[in-house]
């Protein structure tokens, strides 16, 4: 049995405040994240493809083409991006579609970057139309187009803008529209990790943040992770706080077992939220099929959230399919229901 062991333990009596304890997480979530491609775990093809892109561009001193990420949340898009503003050596500026609502918003932070440096912006499917129409001329021609002024005395003003590369990121790539889309150099969809490539990750990030774990829990953990990275770093943290304060600090698979349960995560990695969806599609709808917008009311989920969160992970393990009039259980869903 091969077990990681560290000296640093938390003290689990310490109480924080909430807005302390969310930058404690976003310290530990960048902590976590790989610099470089060498230390990224898993997407193969897609490094192997960015290490080319990469050394083409440093040996032409131009700036990347423009990049498209798009998956489920939690896959690595964020952290991507990070890591090609690292191994190009420049800097990065990160926002999101919803944060960017009036043109003087994108025109400054377009007009502050430096030459190579990247623009991330993450929900990009969720940019206004008028946002999505400045970044044409932007990431073709490097020029932005700005209106001054009102009715009959407006004006248009064409600036220029040192060459930048925008890496897009999105968990619904369709909602992008199609010029805009047309305009990324690449456009890549991350898959979801295969076990191993979840047990590498496990025990990275326990390394890191000098967690004891036994090879057998973080199996376990990968095995409970929905294939996400994401889910699986905090899983290890909520399972770390199982073992310091029931245990003697190390997670076992008798730790991940007791703890997963307690969490009310199965062997398939499903939540309550999951199983009750598997549930209300199976006793409300005879097993479908249901379309989205019925089933969120059913479930009192956001449809997004059904869309985004859970139902790819429950496509990818094969307990649900679409149909042109909705969504169905397949015969596995129902044998796991009927067991559970």
């Amino acid at each position: 049995m091969a077990i990681q062991r560290n000296s640093s333990t938390v003290d689990p009596k310490e109480s924080k405040s909430i807005p302390e304890e969310r930058e404690q997480e976003s310290i530990i979530e960048n902590i976590l994240r790989p610099k470089r491609l060498s230390e990224y775990i898993g997407q193969e093809n897609i490094k192997s493809n960015l290490d080319i892109y990469i050394q083409a561009a440093q040996k032409r001193g131009e700036p990347l083409e423009h990049f498209l990420f798009y998956g489920p949340p939690g896959l690595g898009k964020t952290t991507l991006a990070n890591v090609i503003a690292h191994e190009m050596g420049v800097n990065i500026k990160t926002t999101s579609g919803p944060a960017i609502e009036k043109t003087g918003d994108l025109a400054s932070i377009l007009s502050n970057l430096q030459a190579g440096d990247i623009l991330f912006i993450d929900e990009i499917h969720r940019l206004k139309t008028s946002m999505e129409e400045i970044l044409y001329s932007a990431m073709e021609d490097f020029v932005l187009d700005i209106v001054l002024g009102k009715g009959p005395g407006a004006r248009s003003v064409r600036l220029k803008i040192p060459p930048f590369t925008l890496v897009g990121a999105t968990t619904q790539a369709g909602s992008l529209s199609a010029p805009l889309r047309d305009r990324f150099g690449d456009v890549i969809k991350l898959q979801f990790y295969t076990e191993p490539e979840m047990k590498q990750i496990i025990l990275r990030s326990s390394k890191i943040l000098e967690i004891e774990i036994e090879d057998a829990a973080a199996l376990k953990i990968a095995q409970s992770a929905r294939s996400t990275p994401r889910i699986a770093n905090r899983l290890i943290k909520r399972l770390r706080d199982f073992a310091e304060v029931k245990y003697d600090g190390v997670i076992t698979a008798k730790v991940a077992k007791e703890g997963l349960k307690a969490l009310g995560i199965d062997e398939y990695g499903l939540d309550h939220t999951d199983r009750e969806i598997l549930t209300t599609i199976a006793e409300k709808f005879e097993g479908g099929p249901v379309g989205l917008s019925t089933l969120a009311a059913a479930t009192a989920e956001e449809k997004e959230t059904i869309e985004d969160v859970y139902e790819p992970y429950l496509l990818q393990i094969g307990m649900l399919k679409r149909a042109p009039r909705g969504r169905l259980l397949t015969n596995k869903a129902i044998k796991y229901l009927q067991n559970n």
